[in-house]
């Protein structure tokens, strides 16, 4: 499951940024087939085009070169980088190109004063283009840049995820092993008739466990199955004090489930409900419908755990389902009497 989060996320991230590269394409052919020209058009276009040729197509070239610069620069991005010389190197050339272009010399004018209201007008032009391709260019960047952090930050926190999860199962099957084991050794000093049959039961549970080490998810049906050869081996070292009771139905056995990830409520009851002296009782109930599990385990509280123990299986148990089932998982521990419940709730719908 761990791997199938993390692909799940790596996935997104590459369809994010393929459809950032689209969008980004359509924009710049937005502007350089539509906005920009229509931007020109606000000049007396037909006029400039005949008697100021070379200046019109000086223009449209320096207009879609301003562009091009931009886009390439990508002036937010350097800023981020603290690239700050080489983001000012391209300003100040950007804005002696633009200066270049708006001393461009103008044919001789009948007189002197009308010579410097063409001159006047035309640097007040190029000035308004300039900014006009400089805001819309570095409007659309400063949003894609935007996007890229939000996408780098989730990718930082997918891997952060990956890496606890991996951590939180690494810590499950030795907390699993050790209160097994401690059952086992509790058949051997007795000599119990039922060891011989436990240790089959512990190596067919082995077997599964780290058959299973490398899965992200397994049928239901397995996890079942797992579940109750860990519960007749708890049964073989229990007397007639402590009655255990397991039921599951379920509509799709091969509905997805991640392994292990069921069993730590089960250990909690069998490690703090039963009792060799006293009558008391365990409730196992599992429930698949529509790919929604409901699971449930009632124990007699029999015994407390220590006041200062943190409750390490149940704590990374809790981990593993936000981590694994984010939103698609509810659950709850009560107290009612003398009795500790478990639900869980768990959405396995894709």
């Amino acid at each position: 499951m761990q791997n199938t989060f993390y692909c799940q996320n790596t996935f997104i991230h590459y369809f994010c940024i393929m459809k950032q590269k689209q969008i980004a394409l359509y924009i710049d052919l937005l502007f350089c087939l539509v906005i920009l020209p229509i931007v020109i058009t606000l000049v007396p276009v037909e006029k400039w085009i005949i008697h100021h040729t070379a200046f019109m197509i000086a223009l449209i070239v320096y207009l879609y070169s301003l562009y091009a610069i931009y886009r390439i620069s990508n002036l937010p991005s350097l800023f981020m980088q603290k690239k700050y010389v080489k983001a000012v190197l391209i300003i100040v050339c950007l804005l002696l190109v633009t200066e270049l272009m708006s001393q461009y010399p103008l044919p001789e004018a009948p007189s002197a004063k009308i010579y410097e209201a063409r001159k006047h007008l035309r640097m007040q032009t190029v000035w308004f283009f300039f900014l006009v391709v400089t805001g819309f260019t570095l409007a659309i960047e400063l949003v894609f840049e935007l996007f890229k952090q939000i996408l780098q930050k989730h990718e930082i926190e997918a891997e952060k995820n990956k890496a606890e999860l991996a951590l939180y199962k690494s810590q499950i099957d030795p907390h699993f092993l050790f209160n097994t084991l401690n059952s086992l050794y509790g058949l051997v000093i007795s000599h119990s008739e039922h060891t011989e049959s436990a240790f089959i039961k512990f190596s067919d549970i082995l077997k599964y466990m780290y058959s299973q080490a490398d899965s992200d998810t397994i049928d239901i049906k397995n996890e079942i199955s797992y579940i109750q050869q860990y519960v007749d081996l708890q049964k073989l070292r229990l007397n007639h004090h402590t009655q255990v009771q397991i039921s599951s139905s379920v509509e799709d056995e091969y509905i997805q489930i991640a392994p292990m990830i069921l069993i730590t409520f089960i250990e909690n009851a069998f490690k703090y409900g039963t009792s060799s002296d006293e009558d008391c009782q365990i409730d196992i109930r599992l429930n698949e419908s529509g790919g929604i599990v409901h699971f449930e385990v009632k124990n007699d509280i029999m015994r407390k755990r220590k006041e200062h123990t943190p409750a390490v299986g149940i704590a990374n148990c809790k981990k593993r389902l936000e981590l694994l089932y984010p939103d698609k998982h509810h659950l709850s521990t009560s107290n009612k009497g003398q009795q500790f419940i478990v639900t869980l709730t768990l959405d396995l719908r894709p």
